[in-house]
């Protein structure tokens, strides 16, 4: 029974192909950290203005409140 021969050649080129893979995998998986970083700030980001957003509601209801006490009391005046 003859044995297969492995054509270096052949060899080579799909040596190439899965070292090029490789650095493409490689490549991927830094830009997907890099993106996994950025979500994260943006989420960071989002949730300082929706702290914000209802800061700014207490002042306005409070302000209303105290506005509306006062004109009651004046109207009753």
């Amino acid at each position: 029974m003859a044995s297969p021969e492995i054509d270096l050649v052949k060899y080579g080129v799909l040596w190439q192909k899965v070292e090029d893979y490789e650095r493409r995998f490689d490549k991927m998986e830094t830009k997907i950290d890099k993106l996994e970083a950025s979500i994260d700030t943006l989420i960071g980001l989002a949730n300082q203005g929706r702290g914000g957003f209802w800061m700014g509601m207490v002042v306005v209801s409070a302000l209303s409140s105290v506005l509306g006490y006062l004109g009651h009391w004046v109207g009753k005046n």
